[in-house]
C-alpha cells in the first residue's frame, strides 16, 4: 500500500472541468510550478485544477547520500541514467492514486494530464505509459524515458494513442537533449507520435515554452468537450 502525498492544488475560477498533475524535477518540491501557471495563458472558462505533489525526501546516491525530495534514487549519472526502478514504480503508483482521486471528484480520466520536469518528466512518463485507463495526455519538459526497456511490455493499450509533448533545452547540461531525443525514438518504436518542440535555453523553462504548454493543453481540451 503505497503513501498518500502531500500537495498543493490550484483551483480554477469555476467549476473542474480537467486536471494537471505537475511533478517537479530533483531536489524542489511541489510549489515548484505553481507561479508559473498563468504563464500558460488558459482560457477563463478551462476549469483546470493543478495539483502539486511533493515527492518523498530519500536518500540520493549521486549526490553522495544527501537525503532530498526525490521521486527514485539516481544510481549513476552517465547517459544511461542507471536508477533505482523500485522507488520509480512506487512514485508511479503515487501518482495513479492522485489520478484515482480526481476521477472520484468527478474528473474523467481522458481530461487528467501529467506534466512532469526532469526527474518528475520520467516519473509522468512511466506513470502514463502503464495507466489502465485512458489519460488527456503528457507534457515531458527536459526529462528522459527512464523504463524505454520496459514499455513493450507493459505499456497498456488504452494509452496506444497518447497525447505526448516532449520540450527541452538544447544546451541542456543536466539532462542532455540526447536524452530528450532518445525518448521521442523510443515512444515513436512504440507507436506515439509525440510532438516535439527545443528551445535555446539550460535545464530550465521559458516563457515560450510555457505558451507552447498551455496552447497544447488548450488544443487537446477542446478536443475532449
Amino acid at each position: 500500500m503505497t503513501t498518500c502525498l502531500p500537495c498543493q492544488t490550484t483551483e480554477p475560477r469555476g467549476a473542474v472541468r480537467a486536471s494537471v498533475i505537475w511533478l517537479h524535477g530533483l531536489g524542489a518540491d511541489g510549489g515548484d510550478f505553481v507561479p508559473v501557471v498563468p504563464y500558460l495563458e488558459l482560457p477563463a472558462d478551462a476549469g483546470v485544477r493543478f495539483v502539486f505533489p511533493n515527492a518523498p525526501v530519500r536518500p540520493v546516491t549521486v549526490n553522495g547520500g544527501m537525503r532530498m525530495p526525490a521521486w527514485y534514487d539516481i544510481l549513476e549519472m552517465n547517459i544511461d541514467r542507471k536508477i533505482d526502478q523500485a522507488s520509480l514504480d512506487v512514485s508511479a503508483q503515487q501518482i495513479g492514486d492522485l489520478i484515482e482521486r480526481e476521477i472520484a471528484a468527478g474528473v474523467p480520466s481522458e481530461r487528467i494530464f501529467l506534466f512532469g520536469f526532469s526527474q518528475g518528466g520520467a516519473v509522468a512518463y512511466h506513470t502514463a505509459l502503464r495507466y489502465p485507463k485512458k489519460l488527456g495526455g503528457v507534457a515531458a519538459l527536459s526529462t528522459y524515458l527512464a523504463t524505454a526497456d520496459r514499455m513493450a511490455a507493459e505499456m497498456d493499450s488504452v494509452n496506444a494513442d497518447l497525447p505526448v509533448l516532449i520540450c527541452h533545452g538544447s544546451q541542456d547540461e543536466v539532462v542532455p537533449l540526447q536524452l530528450g531525443l532518445r525518448a521521442r525514438e523510443a515512444l515513436q518504436t512504440l507507436g506515439l507520435a509525440p510532438q516535439w518542440l527545443d528551445y535555446p535555453m539550460g535545464h530550465e523553462v521559458c516563457l515560450p515554452e510555457l505558451q507552447q504548454l498551455g496552447a497544447w493543453l488548450t488544443l487537446h481540451l477542446s478536443e475532449k468537450e
